[in-house]
């Protein structure tokens, strides 16, 4: 057994969260001593009857509390002996305080790794300008207790400016203000499982996150697989779901849209089932080469559940998102929304209501979709001039594109890549069974042109270096 580890004990759910609480243990209590290099991922996996990309998240998520370094060409690495803390009962555990580094710092990241849009543009004057205003004028009904389905006022505002940029048919009574997509998805997901569903489909490749949270609230998840037309329609219809989640728009990760047939065959099969889709309309707002494709759920608002977030277009840190459900879910999701938190913060809808009536989203919009293009060619012309024949898959969408690494191993390549300062994703751990396909999924929306050309030669050097023959 490495490191102690038992297959016995791995738990049939929440796997990555057990092993990477197992790996800080054995960093804590000296297992894993500083200097000491991980177990190779497919070592692990295959010793504890795990997939290789449960091992690769739980990898990753020490790197983050820098608990692990990755070291070019070898591997990762434990950076510094961590000090266990006292936890109340109840309380999370902080991440441990890292003390006696034996491994110099590493130089700073270019962040490739995470989606985000350019914050640096986030209107500051005019929210905070909105935020006085609302505050001014706040009567004593919006400084009272919340609508839990979200402020009136915002969902009226979000109505009008859905169906003008999305062609979204969204009565403000059927709108919910969330907590981001990851809001929507956990409603949603509460209110299947208490019906008695037991299993949703997911795109196969796909968000890791969605994953991760619907995973909580289902005994079963179906990975479909995508293809260049989007969503294998066929495939789905194969399996017992009932709720299928997609991002027709812009397929997270492949960047493919849902083309036309599909999109009628999904419509079709959801009619035949008495199924739901559910539409994450992601970052539908970024399309550099032509007008996005209209929103999924205008063809059926009674079986097309939309949600989207402010987190591609002002800020993830804002934690705003919306819902619009369809008429036969409302009351179970009202329901369940008041009994979990009375809904969202109202000063901050307020707000945001104010700066969609007076246009500050769609003019702050269409300066930042010109930023990420231009962020975008940068990548994509730096990329080519170090490799001519790359592989860039996906339209020209959004704030994230997929290198193609052919036959490399891109794991090994994004582990190589971070001990040069640069931290991508490695498009296989978002495949919930084996990958069919390796690539790098970089996102560029955070970074300024200069750090994305200088990234870009490394990135490329490197892909041409793992390449065979």
């Amino acid at each position: 057994m490495i490191l102690g580890l038992d297959p016995v004990d791995v738990p049939p759910a929440g796997r990555a969260d057990w092993l990477a609480s197992r790996l800080r243990a054995a960093i804590e209590d000296g297992t894993l001593a500083p200097g000491a290099f991980a177990p190779a991922s497919r070592a692990l996996a295959a010793d504890l009857g795990l997939a290789r990309g449960t091992v690769v998240e739980a990898y990753q998520r020490l790197v983050e509390e820098t608990l692990l370094v990755a070291e070019s060409r070898r591997g990762l690495r434990v950076a510094a002996r961590a000090v266990a803390t006292h936890t109340p009962a109840g309380m999370h555990r902080a991440a441990p305080r890292l003390v006696d580094s034996t491994i110099p710092p590493a130089e700073p990241t270019i962040d490739l790794a995470h989606g985000v849009p350019d914050v640096t543009a986030f209107p500051r004057a005019a929210w905070l300008r909105a935020e006085r205003e609302v505050l001014d004028a706040a009567t004593a009904a919006q400084l009272g207790y919340p609508d839990p389905a979200g402020a009136p006022e915002l969902r009226i505002a979000l109505a009008e400016w859905l169906a003008r940029s999305r062609g979204v048919v969204a009565d403000p009574g059927l709108i919910f203000v969330t907590g981001g997509v990851a809001g929507s998805l956990s409603l949603l997901a509460q209110v299947l499982a208490s019906r008695g569903e037991r299993s949703v489909a997911l795109e196969d490749p796909g968000a890791a996150g969605s994953r991760l949270l619907l995973g909580r609230w289902m005994p079963r998840l179906d990975g479909i697989a995508v293809d260049a037309d989007g969503l294998d329609v066929q495939a789905l219809a194969a399996t017992a779901a009932c709720t299928v989640v997609v991002t027709p728009a812009h397929q997270y990760p492949t960047g493919v849209v849902l083309a036309p047939e599909r999109r009628r065959a999904l419509l079709d099969w959801a009619r035949d089932a008495e199924g739901l889709i559910v539409e994450d309309d992601y970052d539908a707002e970024h399309r550099y080469d032509r007008r996005p494709v209209r929103a999924l759920q205008p063809a059926d608002p009674r079986r097309v559940a939309y949600t989207s977030s402010l987190s591609k277009t002002l800020a993830p840190a804002l934690r705003i998102g919306w819902l619009v459900a369809p008429a036969g879910l409302h009351a179970e999701l009202l329901e369940l929304r008041r009994a979990t938190d009375l809904g969202p913060p109202a000063i901050p809808q307020l707000a945001l209501a104010l700066l969609l009536r007076r246009g500050v989203i769609e003019r702050h919009l269409r300066t930042v979709r010109v930023r990420h293009r231009r962020r975008r060619d940068a990548l994509v012309a730096g990329l080519r001039a170090g490799l001519p024949d790359v592989r860039i898959g996906g339209v020209a969408a959004g704030l994230h594109l997929v290198v193609d690494t052919r036959d490399a191993d891109d794991v090994d390549l994004a582990a190589r890549l971070a001990g040069e300062g640069i931290a991508v994703q490695p498009l296989s751990v978002l495949y919930a069974g084996e990958p069919p396909r390796s690539g790098l999924v970089l996102h560029y929306g955070g970074q300024p042109e200069h750090m994305l050309t200088a990234a870009s030669t490394r990135i490329a050097t490197a892909l041409r270096g793992s390449l065979p023959g």
